[in-house]
């Protein structure tokens, strides 16, 4: 036996798509499984406790999706919450604990110290977690469970991620409660693929989820749809990187849920890159029921795409604007300001380009997450020590431990670089705006699009409203 836990607690409540992955492999290498559920939960030990007082597994799975909420000047750390999870478990069981996902695969060995387990799982967990089982229960050769990172005596061990060619994802989406999810969240994710081959200075993506795109079969992500519109789920999102990248997947895509009719039954919204994006794409993205894009744009101002490593320029995105009003379809444009280079000249160039553009909204992000392994990593590095150093950001004292939140804001931004901004937006309800280092009131950290525990959209959601969280908002802000 062997139990999947959730430990997400994020509101608005995401449904943990990796976990129902997980389970379906689980399913049809036909392993005993259970799972718990802290997301759905109002008290998370005395759930623990409840459901370990009547199973004894083999071991327990630990899913961790987010290290902190990504946003400057918020700053919230959720590996203490998953260190506590742990902790709490091994009060009641003691079977050896598995951590992995997204946020785990990020910090694998530092998050697997500090959160005390006994094994971690970089990269696809779908087979890495059946094989961790076997050896648990038989041989126990380590080093030969894909992206596993393990304690040998006084060492840690890690094996290479765990990225296969093929994506084992197996259908249906029914073991975890999505339609319970998608009452409190307004949206259930999707993935068509893995992977990315971007180079944008920033993005851990490629090393977590490989460099190379692994395609899903267009009929089976059709499947896909169908399994959670059985459910009373019609509003998805798309958790792909980027969904147009390769275009001629996101078209075959698009081609088998026109087949099937779905974009007459499901909404669907989607990650993408401004190019390539064309015509022919935005007409069969409305016709499969697309009807939100947000696109990472970044930057507007040459300097600071070529900065971010952005292969669009100013013209792109104003094209792609226009394609997706063409089409029906409501446009994001996704910005990041404080990046290497970054002054006040470059954030009116891009705010103001952004603006005769007319995307539904925009995003207004203040700050660069330092990742280890980035290219931007090695650039501050190059800048010098870093405790000195102004453009380094965080709320810790101590050493610089990229582990917790840690971020870029070029000092020639000035000593209060959010209100810059803000200025330069001068008011536009179409902007996400970056909040003060420490916002006076709820309402002032709010006024941005950080999801991580916002009140008007969990209050949005429980009025009706469903669809990508920068939509909802976006709609509540300007009246649309």
């Amino acid at each position: 036996m062997l139990t999947l836990v959730n430990t997400n607690r994020v509101a608005p409540p995401i449904a943990p798509v990796g976990l129902d992955y997980l389970a379906g492999a689980l399913r049809d290498a036909r392993i005993d499984f259970d799972v718990l559920d802290l997301g759905l939960v109002d008290d998370p030990q005395a759930a623990i406790e409840r459901h370990f007082a009547e199973r004894r597994p083999d071991l327990v799975a630990v899913s961790f999706r987010n290290v902190d909420d990504c946003f400057w000047p918020g700053g919230a750390w959720f590996v203490p919450d998953l260190r506590a999870t742990v902790a709490g478990i091994r009060r009641v069981c003691d079977a050896p604990i598995v951590v992995g996902g997204v946020g785990y695969s990020i910090f694998a060995r530092p998050i697997a110290e500090y959160a005390a387990v006994d094994f971690g799982i970089q990269g696809d967990g779908e087979q890495a977690l059946a094989r961790l089982l076997a050896e648990i229960r038989g041989p126990k050769r380590f080093d030969r469970v894909p992206g596993l990172v393990w304690r040998h005596g006084a060492a840690v061990q890690a094996n290479p991620a765990a990225l296969p060619r093929e994506l084992p994802i197996a259908q249906p989406r029914d073991t975890i409660d999505n339609a319970a999810y998608f009452r409190l969240g307004g949206q259930i994710g999707i993935e068509t693929k893995r992977g990315c081959n971007r180079r944008c200075i920033y993005c851990p993506e490629p090393r977590i989820k490989g460099s190379t795109v692994r395609l899903r079969s267009p009929v089976l992500v059709a499947d896909e749809f169908e399994s959670l519109l059985a459910q009373g789920v019609d509003v998805v999102h798309l958790c792909d990187s980027e969904f147009n990248l390769p275009i001629l997947h996101a078209r075959a895509v698009c081609e088998e849920l026109i087949r099937r009719r779905l974009g007459e039954r499901i909404r669907w919204y989607a990650y993408l890159t401004v190019t390539p994006f064309d015509a022919e794409l935005a007409r069969q993205m409305r016709r499969a029921g697309c009807v939100g894009i947000n696109f990472t744009g970044d930057a507007a101002s040459p300097a600071m795409l070529a900065t971010y490593r952005q292969p669009h320029g100013a013209d792109d995105l104003a094209r792609t604007v226009r394609l997706c009003r063409e089409n029906g379809i409501r446009v994001m444009v996704d910005l990041l300001f404080g990046g290497p280079g970054e002054t006040p000249a470059t954030v009116e160039e891009s705010i103001r380009s952004i603006q005769r553009f007319e995307p539904d909204c925009a995003g207004a992000a203040l700050g660069i997450r330092l990742y280890p392994q980035t290219a931007v990593e090695t650039m501050i590095r190059a800048e010098g020590p870093w405790d000195a150093n102004p453009n380094v950001h965080r709320r810790y004292v101590g050493p610089i431990d990229l582990l917790k939140p840690t971020f870029y804001v070029s000092a020639d931004l000035g000593d209060e670089p959010a209100r810059l901004v803000r200025e330069i937006i001068g008011g536009d309800p179409r902007f996400f705006e970056p909040a003060d280092e420490s916002p006076s009131t709820a309402a002032d950290a709010e006024s941005g699009y950080n999801y991580n525990e916002n009140r008007v959209l969990a209050d949005a959601i429980a009025g009706g409203a469903r669809g990508a969280y920068w939509d909802i908002l976006s709609r509540l802000r300007t009246g649309t």
